[in-house]
């Protein structure tokens, strides 16, 4: 079956899961949401995976729903810090309400990279969650390549009603301004790294400096991938180690 998987990442957890799913099903084709036009796509089936934003689906990602076509066999990887809560049930109403079909969702858990509430976890953590997430991808390949249909994974229900049926809907609103909380210390060098990182196109140099513009996804690729980790959100984040997927270099986030 062909395959086409896309994906949208910030800090490569969700490249990283992509890739090792596209290896197991080896015939199929990755490509980034970010650029990605999945309208025309010749594919039988189509992949998406991504990362939890506030317990649900990331803008960019309700975008690209918006624009898939008819007549597939969909299946997603929501990748997240252990509380996917019901971010791929959302997804299937979302499928639903234009016709789509999710046949298959599933939850991936993987390193944290929300920073604003702690720096990366211990190598040998990450190092088991890689583990435990490569293991299910390939129990997941059996599955698509089996045209495999089935109930969307989901959290407890507490997860679903508060996590995603109160927060979410009462913070997406406001995502695109949470920006504010960003700026940059005197380590900066001006290098736009992270205006190269930025999937919205949300940070300007002026100044030799980094201006965010008010329309954030929160995906936290530009304090994550600053070189010199001159970037912070709030006042916490300078006592924080950064974090983004070892197995995904920078030249791959600006692919």
């Amino acid at each position: 079956m062909k395959t086409s998987i896309y994906y949208y990442t910030g800090t490569g957890n969700s490249l990283w899961a992509a890739r090792k799913l596209g290896a197991e099903l080896k015939d199929a084709r990755l490509g980034s949401m970010r650029r990605g036009s999945p309208e025309h796509d010749g594919a039988e089936a189509i992949g998406l995976v991504f990362p939890v934003h506030i317990w649900g689906l990331p803008g960019r990602v309700v975008e690209f729903v918006n624009r898939l076509p008819a007549n597939k066999y969909y299946f997603a990887l929501a990748v997240n810090a252990g509380q996917v809560a019901a971010t791929l049930t959302q997804l299937k109403k979302l499928m639903e309400a234009r016709g789509l079909k999710l046949s298959a969702g599933f939850d991936i858990v993987m390193p944290s990279n929300y920073i604003p509430w702690g720096g990366a976890a211990p190598v040998e953590t990450q190092h088991r969650l890689f583990s435990g997430a490569a293991i299910k991808i390939r129990e997941i390949a059996g599955t698509i390549a089996r045209g495999g249909v089935g109930p969307v994974e989901q959290g407890p229900l507490w997860q679903n009603l508060l996590l995603s049926g109160l927060f979410y809907k009462l913070s997406y609103s406001k995502v695109a301004k949470l920006d504010k909380n960003f700026w940059a210390d005197d380590k900066c060098n001006g290098c736009a790294i992270c205006t190269a990182v930025c999937p919205s196109g949300n940070i300007v140099i002026e100044g030799k400096k980094p201006v965010w513009q008010g329309r954030c996804e929160q995906c936290l690729a530009c304090i994550q991938w600053c070189p010199t980790e001159a970037i912070q959100y709030g006042k916490k984040t300078p006592g924080y180690a950064r974090y983004h997927n070892p197995e995904v270099t920078l030249s791959d986030m600006r692919a």
